[in-house]
């Protein structure tokens, strides 16, 4: 059989060159691959790509992302597979899932599956978790096995309000609140925002609060509010449809001070003296 492939190479390099097989002379004193200028190292390599053993195609990537509840792919092409077994391992408890396309662990998410057409082992997890990433490995069982390491993470969708929890707006100034939505499988259908635990009005006779949101991978909504008031103050949220809220409290700054740091200030004087007049009034009382 090794013979057979190793002619249908060269007869196929010598028509790629125009020559033609019936050119082919077999003379005892020159063998046929002299006759076609093929050097019996390039020879050599034929054979040795022929008779290699299976072995991994490290063109894939070697890190893949899912999100969290959602299903991720491990895909590990092999080349030259012949009648080997392809199991899945995962490294951090050193358990093995799979073996061919039957599961080895009780927990079913876990599967594999085989794709004639690209020659592909694939792990498949679905619903997964946090608890999930770490390093997996694809082994052929060889003498001794081969193996091709993979690592999988999944992620949660994270939103952020740059600079909170708490922001210090001087007064009369424009706020502007970002909300950064990542690590989504769809941009959200929309991003609501709150202002003490209440809707935001944006056609109020107040006027001047405004939202821009732009979706994408990440998407970013802009909160705008001009010329801010004392009453600006407080806890404002925002809130994905697809992902968890995030809040950040604001302060409008009254000079060089808080207003909520100002009124925590005045009643300073009054506990003090009430303080004095308590233990005074407790040491006339004890004498």
């Amino acid at each position: 059989m090794r013979y057979y492939w190793t002619f249908r190479v060269i007869v196929y390099i010598l028509l790629s060159r125009g020559t033609s097989p019936k050119t082919i002379y077999f003379d005892e004193k020159v063998s046929v691959l002299e006759s076609a200028n093929i050097s019996n190292e390039y020879i050599a390599n034929i054979n040795k790509a022929l008779n290699r053993g299976p072995y991994f195609d490290t063109s894939a990537t070697k890190n893949v992302t899912s999100l969290v509840g959602k299903t991720g792919h491990l895909n590990c092409r092999i080349k030259n597979l012949g009648n080997k077994t392809v199991s899945w391992i995962r490294h951090r408890d050193l358990h093995l899932l799979t073996v061919a396309e039957s599961t080895y662990t009780s927990d079913q998410r876990f599967t594999s599956i085989y794709n004639k057409q690209t020659g592909d082992w694939s792990l498949q997890i679905m619903f997964a978790q946090i608890r999930d990433s770490g390093v997996y490995e694809c082994q052929v069982s060889t003498t001794p096995p081969v193996g091709y390491t993979m690592i999988f993470s999944v992620v949660e969708p994270i939103t952020t309000i740059p600079g909170g929890p708490e922001l210090y707006i001087d007064m009369g100034s424009t706020v502007n609140l970002t909300c950064v939505v990542k690590h989504l499988p769809d941009p959200p259908y929309t991003v609501h925002w709150t202002h003490n635990n209440q809707d935001i009005n944006y056609d109020s006779p107040r006027g001047g609060v405004s939202v821009i949101t732009e979706k994408g991978d990440i998407t970013t909504s802009y909160l705008l509010i001009q010329r801010a008031k004392i009453s600006d103050s407080g806890k404002y949220s925002c809130l994905p449809s697809n992902a968890n809220p995030k809040s950040v409290n604001v302060h409008i700054l009254i000079g060089d001070h808080p207003a909520a740091v100002q009124r925590a200030h005045s009643l300073v004087p009054y506990s003090c003296k009430m303080l004095v007049l308590t233990t005074f009034a407790f040491l006339k009382l004890s004498i």
